[in-house]
């Protein structure tokens, strides 16, 4: 089927971004020590080089089908859909692939950069462990020793995937500084990296950091919009849904559905940051709602900072979620007013889970919760209109988190 709309169209797809110097507008860069700018032009220029070579590409999309499982589901919802009487939810079914959510697109590519570049060693960070789980994985299956940092108190809020990654074996080394989350695991592993990026790749799990990673990471999640986009065209006569949702932590799901519809003009698009607890510093993740430019962990975008500018401590009951900054692009992509972003709260994502688990048999991530949660509120005043949702990840992992929010369950 010809589609009629013509991708890529509009002046925000077109131009080639990031620039030479990795920068989305404003945002983005290069803000390392100096031994890592070596190490980071070295990776973008292999990274460049494989992303023209039909080698690359070929062992990429036999990997993704045959070991990821690839291509994934557009499910239509429909009784969610009918049980909120307004717009027609689809799902995008990342949670079915292989070790439970997208993560691991990105893994698998970079694990085979790694094996370009001669690297002996992968380290990787990890907030809820689904990426930690990944990077494991795609050790264990290329033969790579593997470190990952995670705090503390993320570790012990997944303790299910720390040992899904010891089991595929591993190294879980716990972080006992600042919150002892995501942003405490992501300082200790750029250490790592600093001190023996000769033999060492860091697996950087999301669309933040310093240049090439958010470009890197956006390019391997890319697969899930371009699946989706083609999947949906192919059932609507060449009609583009109307809104996209995802949730938004450090940003790789988002820009991974996002990204291949920015050409098409009608096709509105929300993520969805982290509400926590309330609106005060510390209490939530929401880093367009309470945060400001700035620099963290090699790239500039918005920041959560007290008025003296230093690293406000976060706060959400998805560990996924849970991260001071956001990913350059979206944060361009915010400025530029084409995509728009808001936030949803532990309580409304806990709610959303147990909607979609009663109604549909399926238990999301926490961190898609916060996606679903925003179509259950648009959805009512929608009639007429097509929402697709991407479902990042399932909710194995956060059983136990639902049991201490569901007691009654446990009775």
């Amino acid at each position: 089927m010809t589609s009629s709309v013509s991708p890529l169209s509009t002046d925000l797809a077109a131009r080639k971004l990031p620039d030479s110097l990795g920068r989305f507008g404003a945002y983005g860069g290069r803000y390392v020590p100096e031994i890592l700018v070596e190490p980071l032009d070295r990776l973008e220029a292999f990274y460049r080089e494989a992303k023209d070579d039909p080698d690359f590409q070929a062992e990429m999309r036999e990997l993704l089908r045959q070991f990821a499982g690839r291509a994934t589901p557009l499910y239509h919802a429909k009784r969610l859909s009918e049980h909120l009487g307004g717009a027609a939810i689809y799902l995008k079914r990342e949670d079915l692939l292989h070790t439970g959510a997208h993560k691991i697109n990105n893994c698998l590519g970079q694990a085979i950069l790694a094996r370009r570049m001669g690297k002996s060693r992968i380290i990787a960070e990890t907030g809820a462990g689904q990426h930690g789980v990944a990077a494991a994985t795609v050790c264990a299956l290329f033969g790579f020793p593997c470190t990952v940092y995670m705090g503390l108190e993320d570790m012990r809020r997944q303790a299910l995937n720390v040992f899904r990654m010891r089991l595929l074996g591993a190294e879980v080394a716990g972080v006992d500084t600042g919150s002892r989350t995501l942003k405490d695991a992501i300082s200790e592993a750029m250490r790592d990296w600093a001190a023996n990026f000769e033999t060492t790749h860091y697996l950087l799990g999301s669309a933040l950091g310093p240049h090439p990673y958010p470009l890197m990471v956006r390019d391997f999640q890319s697969v899930i919009g371009v699946e989706a986009r083609a999947q949906y065209l192919a059932i609507s006569n060449g009609k583009p849904p109307d809104l996209l949702i995802a949730c938004v932590g450090g940003g790789s799901n988002a820009i991974g559905l996002f990204h291949p519809f920015l050409g098409d003009e009608s096709v509105r698009m929300v993520g969805v940051e982290a509400g926590g607890r309330g609106a005060g510093l510390g209490d939530h993740a929401a880093r367009f709602t309470g945060g400001l430019p700035g620099v963290l962990q090699g790239t500039r975008s918005y920041v959560l900072q007290d008025d003296d500018g230093q690293i406000a401590p976060t706060h959400s009951v998805s560990a996924g979620l849970d991260y001071a900054s956001v990913g350059p692009e979206h944060a361009w992509l915010r400025d530029r007013g084409r995509v728009a972003y808001t936030s949803c709260s532990d309580g409304d994502a806990i709610a959303a889970a147990r909607m979609l688990s009663r109604l549909e048999g399926i238990i999301p991530a926490l961190e898609s919760a916060h996606a679903v949660a925003e179509a259950v509120k648009r959805a009512p005043g929608a009639q007429g209109q097509t929402f697709i949702v991407n479902l990042s990840g399932r909710g194995d992992k956060d059983i136990g988190i639902f049991r201490e929010n569901m007691p009654e369950l446990d009775a």
